[in-house]
């Protein structure tokens, strides 16, 4: 169970980076929050489908 928290919060983060805004000297790094962002929220999402399908056909 606390596993599938540990998943949510992950996706959390992942729009938390996502719709951070960089300061002046971090503006580069932008497009790099962006990307990880998007990599969190798409491979912990499918941790969580997995484990619910796994979990139904169980």
């Amino acid at each position: 169970m606390e596993l599938i928290f540990l998943f949510l919060a992950s996706i959390l983060s992942g729009f938390a980076l996502m719709s951070f805004e960089p300061v002046s000297f971090l503006s580069f790094l932008g497009p790099v929050f962006d990307i990880v962002g998007a990599l969190a929220i798409i491979i912990f999402s499918s941790a969580l489908l997995f484990k619910g399908v796994k979990s139904l056909f169980k």
